[in-house]
């Protein structure tokens, strides 16, 4: 069976429905789900809950059996070693179902939880001093760092992963975060929909940032979110304002990229499409992006393109 995974995230569902569906996604053999990351409140969520997205990632991992459970953790959000401590700890607990994703990520809204909200480039140099502390600690070293967000003092992880490193994916597509993922990431969650003309510019940065650290862009997996909608017609407004409300960040794609963008129509062209993405751009691990269906329609869909 092919590796699919599928993502339920804006915090559409409540706790008891979420569970449900990333049960039912065990059961018919995805590998992984991915769910909300670090946040601060939704202002889009008014008083319905917002669960805290390692929490409810641990609480998964230890309410499943097999698949494994992605969110996003956002470097503003977390100091190194505390990070580092965390994400051992869920690996010793279940070993080898931690997807370890990072990300600049950013919301002006966390500056009311404290958060700091540098600008974009310098939450890169963050995320880029971060990969390299995570890679040090997990390997079993005391390490003391002074950088200019990243520092520390002796400090030291226990456990230590098995093997003494955890596989650090990391989301993005612009040409300065994609030479940080090449220099220290083993996965590209690739930041695009699957527009090819898109992908294979990135890919192109990508594979230049690999070269110039002498490293093959082939042995970085691939990931992408596919906003996908078995049976709705692929050129209908409502599934167009859909992507668009759900993916604020692809406000660059064109009307007439979007036909490209989405997965949707018919089941078996769906499956087809899907089939076509892994092969075409390269991507191992596609992801279909549930945002926005209610219980029963992501459970419907889940059910429909298992396998694909």
């Amino acid at each position: 069976m092919p590796d699919l995974g599928v993502a339920l995230v804006w915090h559409q569902f409540a706790w008891e429905d979420l569970l449900a569906l990333v049960r039912r996604a065990d059961a018919l053999g995805y590998r992984a789900v991915w769910v909300d990351g670090d946040v601060s409140m939704l202002p889009s969520r008014a008083e319905h809950d917002v669960l805290d997205g390692w929490t409810v990632t641990v609480a998964l991992l230890a309410a499943t059996e097999r698949i494994e459970i992605g969110s996003i953790r956002l470097v503003h959000h977390w100091n190194a070693a505390k990070l580092a401590q965390a994400v051992a700890t869920a690996e010793r607990i279940a070993p080898g179902r931690l997807r370890c994703l990072l990300s600049i990520g950013g919301h002006p809204l966390d500056t009311s939880f404290g958060l700091p909200f540098p600008p974009p480039a310098e939450r890169i140099v963050w995320l880029e001093e971060m990969l390299v502390a995570l890679r040090r600690l997990w390997a079993g070293e005391t390490v003391t760092s002074a950088g200019r967000y990243v520092r520390l003092d002796g400090a030291r992880v226990r456990p230590v992963p098995r093997g003494g490193r955890m596989p650090l994916e990391v989301a993005g597509r612009g040409p300065r975060l994609l030479a940080a993922l090449a220099a220290h990431a083993d996965r590209w969650d690739v930041n695009l929909p699957p527009v090819a003309s898109r992908v294979h510019d990135a890919s192109q940065h990508l594979a230049a940032a690999c070269r110039a650290r002498g490293r093959d862009p082939g042995a970085i997996g691939r990931s992408m979110w596919i906003f996908t909608r078995p049976g709705a017609d692929p050129g209908a407004a409502a599934v167009h304002a859909g992507f668009r409300r759900w993916n604020p960040w692809f406000s660059g794609i064109s009307d007439a990229e979007l036909r490209e963008a989405i997965v949707a129509g018919p089941v078996p062209e769906c499956r087809a499409r899907i089939a076509a993405i892994r092969r075409e751009l390269g991507i191992d691990l596609p992801i279909l992006d549930l945002s926005g269906l209610d219980r029963a329609a992501a459970e419907r869909v889940m059910t429909e393109l298992a396998g694909a």
